[in-house]
């Protein structure tokens, strides 16, 4: 795990979304002396929501500390925030609005499904997205130019899972995911990865219906494979379910979750008992970056709660897209795209930075977190 202390962040203001606008209004961008517009979708409604305001945060955070210094080349930064609910057509209709915006870069994208769409949306009008929580690995399949990824990647992750599931001693794997981009992708690359020699079996891959209250036909189904590890690659709400009703059922091995499902309400619906000892695979929290107690204090005075599941990302979204505009000398998309390509060593939460050919992270940073005592915590670092 690489590791690295970022000093306190300076002032953050609480991002105001009215009812006359959400977020404030964009700036155009062939104007070079007025303020530089960054447009983010998140996830403000819907089963995710609880996501949305943390990475809007951290986002903040950073342009606070970068227009405190000055701006980027004497220019403030801005931050547009649309809510994209999860969902494929809001999202689209909220990308539209930030490219009618004339937003500089996108720092936003939770949902790798709904983000799927908006990604030639914004190529299309050179619009750079730096996406910080997203993480299918279709969304750089598309060789897109303005495309680039500041979390793992689906294979990465599914690597990660792997390699924790034969050093925890796992002999037969049962995977479940729940047919969207994101989880299916890191479900297939992960049941790809077993059965190889000396590792797990792949016991079942299975796939359920988001939303649903009862999956007891899937359980029985996954538990006739005898499984002594099952790994969830989906969402918190459906996770927690899962998990409560695999205990219920008699289920007594182990249970891992991917990064979507990294939320203290997957805890409260699966019940302490029941996620007590439940796995993760996780990029970094706040709470699991070595030197950050500074930049956490700082998010709870600014913002009064902890930072949540994608903050970091969100703040290093932000500093990477500045890195970028400043490198390229403007907000020209080919030549900030042309600028990212070729950072080399940027500091951010995960490490020092460097975009492979496809645009993703040269590591995914991927650490193994466990409930103990109703909490996610650092396990292991995968070193």
């Amino acid at each position: 795990m690489k590791k690295i202390a970022l000093g306190a962040v300076l002032g953050a203001a609480t991002l105001a979304v009215s009812a006359c606008g959400q977020g404030v209004l964009g700036s155009d961008k062939t104007d070079d002396s007025g303020p530089i517009a960054l447009g983010m979708v998140v996830p403000l409604s819907g089963s995710s929501a609880d996501i949305g305001p943390y990475m809007k945060n951290g986002a903040q955070m950073a342009i606070d500390e970068i227009n405190a210094k000055g701006g980027v080349d004497g220019r403030k930064l801005q931050l547009r925030v649309e809510d994209g609910a999860c969902d494929p057509k809001t999202e689209v209709a909220a990308a539209n609005k930030l490219i009618a915006a004339k937003i500089a870069v996108s720092v936003g994208g939770y949902c790798s499904g709904s983000a799927l769409p908006t990604l030639p949306l914004f190529d299309r009008n050179k619009i750079p997205m730096i996406i910080p929580a997203a993480n299918s690995t279709e969304l750089v399949e598309q060789k897109l130019k303005h495309v680039f990824l500041i979390n793992g990647t689906g294979d990465q992750q599914a690597a990660a899972a792997v390699s924790w599931m034969g050093k925890d001693g796992a002999k037969k794997v049962a995977v479940l995911h729940d047919n969207t981009s994101y989880s299916k992708d890191i479900a297939t690359r992960t049941a790809t990865g077993l059965d190889q020699p000396g590792g797990p079996d792949k016991a079942a891959l299975d796939a359920v219906t988001p939303g649903e209250s009862d999956y007891s036909a899937n359980i029985a189904s996954v538990l006739k494979t005898k499984p002594d590890f099952v790994y969830w690659t989906g969402y918190y709400q459906e996770g927690g379910l899962i998990l409560r009703q695999l205990r219920q059922a008699g289920y007594t091995g182990k249970f891992m979750v991917g990064d979507g499902s990294v939320d203290a309400k997957l805890i409260k619906i699966a019940g302490d008992k029941a996620a007590e000892g439940a796995y993760a695979t996780m990029t970094q929290t706040p709470d699991t970056i070595e030197g950050a107690g500074g930049w956490v204090a700082n998010y709870k005075k600014k913002f009064g709660a902890e930072p949540g599941p994608y903050s970091t990302q969100s703040y290093d979204a932000v500093r990477v897209a500045a890195e970028g505009i400043t490198k390229a000398g403007g907000t020209d998309g080919d030549k900030v795209a042309k600028a990212l390509e070729a950072i080399d060593g940027f500091p951010i939460f995960s490490g020092p930075l460097k975009f492979t050919p496809q645009h993703t992270l040269s590591n995914g940073g991927f650490v193994i977190l466990v409930v103990k005592n109703g909490a996610f915590t650092l396990r292991d670092a995968l070193k």
